[in-house]
């Protein structure tokens, strides 16, 4: 099963995937963003240190997190996946087809 976590062990519920291509393929990023994700909440209190997206062939990692906040109250997260070569991004598609059949998701494109 496929999951996207902030704190190990904690799923989370991506609300949005923006994904984009260099021209050749060769590189690319995917932009997630998390509306109101457990990590931010109350009881968790935990430090963020990455994304880990996690399925049977292991993890990808994502340093470029950052949250979003309105009137000092945590809404929301935005990480950035960096895919650096074709290997990378053919290894994150393949994550993302398994998180979108395990959690109901549809890919569409612009």
């Amino acid at each position: 099963m496929a999951s996207i976590q902030f704190i190990r062990g904690v799923d989370e519920e991506v609300s949005d995937v923006r994904l984009t291509r260099s021209k050749d393929g060769r590189t690319g990023q995917a932009i997630f963003y998390f509306d109101s994700p457990r990590a931010l909440s109350e009881e968790l209190k935990q430090e963020i240190l990455g994304m880990f997206l996690v399925d049977e062939e292991g993890e990808l990692v994502s340093r470029q997190v950052n949250a979003k906040f309105v009137n000092g109250q945590p809404k929301g997260i935005e990480a950035v996946y960096v895919m650096k070569s074709s290997s990378q991004w053919d290894r994150f598609m393949r994550f993302m087809e398994r998180y979108a059949k395990a959690n109901g998701l549809d890919f569409q494109k612009s």
